[in-house]
């Protein structure tokens, strides 16, 4: 099993993608601009999607692959990519993008019978087996209904991914039963701008130093949806913070491998 980093920052600019993390070759969880990066054929194969909230950074790219691969998944007789999302998240991507303005609906493209893409709502605490891969639905706490994931990778423990999120003592909580071996986790702003990280429901480093008291098992620490530019100025704040957590700054490109 290995999860590759497809984009894992909090904007875009030149070398930055947004938030998307391919799992083996053929699940998204969330996809941000970082999915443009993969080739025809590495795009054709993706099968699932699964989606952590709403928000434009994340989702930005299940539409433009619907367009690119669909002749090729037909043409292979694959079946439409699968898209979990909460229920009011499949609502606002129907709405919002989906709806014949913005972008073609191809939930019923190229027809209703064969589309290129199915929706699935899941729920917070549901675990799914996605041929052989186990992942549960998380807990988050953001400014749009959201969740995070957790994927078994095993003996070495579970891969921890928690979406947007600001304080939320029920993802700890779950985490607290669970082997966490790598824990990706926001840290959006600096603590210059601690006012805006809580207004908007997002982690700084101040903030995320108090979240990882709730963490009781030691993990390996790795900050994600930084705004482009600002790497160092937060990573030098959590370093100065105390908690046994080592954080590292993660980079597209990055692989994590089990197995």
């Amino acid at each position: 099993m290995m999860i590759r980093v497809l984009g894992c920052s909090g904007a875009i600019a030149a070398g930055y993608r947004t938030t998307s993390f391919l799992l083996d070759d053929d699940i998204l969880i969330d996809a941000g601009s970082g999915v443009g990066d993969l080739d025809l054929d590495a795009l054709a194969r993706i099968d699932h999607i699964l989606v952590s909230h709403s928000h434009l950074d994340h989702v930005m790219s299940i539409a433009l692959l619907a367009d690119a691969v669909l002749r090729r998944r037909l043409q292979a007789g694959r079946p439409p990519i699968q898209v979990y999302a909460l229920a009011p998240t499949v609502l606002a991507l129907r709405t919002h993008v989906f709806n014949g303005v913005i972008w073609p609906d191809f939930t019923r493209l190229p027809s209703p019978e064969q589309p290129a893409l199915r929706f699935q709502v899941i729920d917070t605490g549901q675990q799914l087996d996605l041929g052989g891969r186990r992942i549960e639905v998380l807990s988050a706490r953001h400014t749009v209904p959201a969740v995070g994931f957790a994927v078994d990778t095993g003996p070495a423990g579970w891969w921890v991914y928690t979406g947007d999120t600001g304080p939320n003592p029920e993802l700890w909580a779950r985490l607290s039963e669970l082997k966490v071996a790598d824990l990706v986790i926001e840290t959006a702003f600096g603590d210059d701008e601690q006012e805006l990280a809580q207004v908007s429901r997002h982690l700084c480093p101040s903030l995320l130093t108090e979240e990882l008291t709730q963490l009781s098992q030691p993990t390996r620490l790795h900050i994600t949806h930084v705004k482009p530019g600002e790497e160092a100025a937060v990573m030098a704040e959590l370093v100065t913070l105390e908690t046994p957590h080592a954080p590292a700054l993660l980079e597209a490109g990055h692989v994590f491998r089990w197995g």
